[in-house]
């Protein structure tokens, strides 16, 4: 694998004054408001699609290798171990599709992830999911580690898990899985958690979240151990070699077999302004560091957690800087809860309520009017329950 980039040039200052998203959003992880470069990276591309002049289309073509550099920079995986995917689900139905035998997973993962493992497992019937029933949705080493059998040969889990807002260990998971393949879903940690994904064997992620991307935009990272084992089943025109051109052979002719990379999972041409736009997102967190970032992070939800409490409002998700990235929960009892959601709308503050709770998910760029705003939202609700 690669170093990722060590030495950032970029202030956590002048990032964040590249994004312009409203005061009061909080709700990063459901998807992130796109900053300056990639709007200016969009717009550019979008000229050269539309005038089309002479010796510029080839820009487009450019940027497939330009969006593997800059996962490779955040990752460590080389650019030949990265294939550029629309969205996290996508990469996810790969690599299920491509596992044979057992594969371990919570029951509570995102729905991308289990609906990929029973997709695969009905189809195909060479994936077994083994269903693992964790405590508060954490997935930890030590529930693994009771429930690992000769026959899992694989492990997913969720870097950050969406609804408690849990960092996993992956390191420790890595340590006790042994050999089998490590997958992990980086959508609600990837450009904001200085993770260690070289001890994961398949890297999966959106760019519409913490990175900032926008829609349509997102990585598949395989480690030479998961291209050896996976079944590239969906691939396509472009998942062979790039010496082999089928747009030169007749229909009955040959089709060649997918390549030994991870370019055999992909199924036709992406959108190289989807990928332009990933790449400026990345190469502009590498300029800044995950490590500035997830620091500003930590900081900001520090900042979320303590307003709950100075309003008594129970946080359910783990207070431990070690357990967190970028989200926070708060469970209010059953019949506050539609009151917490009134405060909250009624002074403006964009934030997720799923199951009972309301996701507060704040970014580097959150800024001290929106704390304001939060903070009047608490105390609306704090005077709404004590009449």
């Amino acid at each position: 694998m690669t170093t990722p980039l060590t030495s950032p040039t970029l202030s956590i200052e002048e990032y964040s004054s590249r994004f312009g998203e409203e005061p009061g959003y909080l709700d990063f992880a459901s998807v992130g408001p796109i900053g300056r470069a990639v709007i200016e990276e969009q717009n550019a591309l979008s000229r050269v699609l539309e005038h089309a002049r002479f010796g510029t289309v080839s820009t487009l073509g450019e940027q497939d290798a330009r969006v593997r550099g800059a996962v490779s920079a955040l990752t460590g995986f080389r650019p030949d171990q990265v294939s550029f995917q629309t969205n996290t689900s996508i990469g996810l139905m790969h690599t299920m599709f491509g596992i044979t035998g057992g594969l371990a997973l919570a029951r509570h993962e995102y729905p991308s992830v289990s609906y990929a493992a029973v997709r695969a497992a009905q189809s195909l019937g060479v994936l077994v999911p083994t269903w693992l029933d964790t405590e508060h949705g954490r997935v930890t080493p030590g529930d693994l580690r009771d429930r690992l059998t000769p026959a899992v040969t694989a492990v997913v889990v969720s870097l950050v898990d969406y609804r408690t807002g849990y960092l996993a260990d992956i390191e420790g998971i890595r340590q006790v899985i042994g050999d089998r393949l490590l997958v992990v879903d980086a959508a609600q940690g990837f450009g904001v958690v200085d993770a260690p994904y070289e001890v994961a064997d398949v890297v999966v992620s959106t760019g519409r979240k913490w990175a900032r991307a926008g829609w349509g935009t997102g990585l598949l990272a395989l480690s030479d151990r998961a291209v050896e084992r996976l079944t590239p089943v969906f691939s396509g025109v472009t998942g062979i070699d790039p010496d082999q051109d089928p747009a030169d052979l007749a229909p009955t002719e040959e089709v060649f077999p997918p390549s030994a990379s991870a370019r055999a999972f992909s199924v036709s041409n992406p959108d190289p302004l989807a990928q332009a736009r990933l790449a400026a997102a990345l190469e502009e967190i590498a300029q800044v560091g995950v490590r500035a970032i997830r620091s500003s992070l930590i900081e900001k939800t520090t900042r979320v957690i303590d307003l709950a409490d100075e309003f008594g409002i129970p946080v359910t998700s783990s207070r431990a800087e070690t357990e967190r990235a970028g989200i926070v929960v708060l469970t209010p009892a059953s019949d506050q809860l539609t009151v917490l959601e009134a405060s909250l709308f009624n002074h403006g503050v964009t934030v997720t309520s799923r199951d009972g709770s309301i996701r507060v998910s704040a970014h580097a760029s959150t800024e001290e009017e929106t704390f304001d705003m939060l903070r009047g939202a608490f105390t609306s609700f704090g005077s709404a329950i004590n009449v």
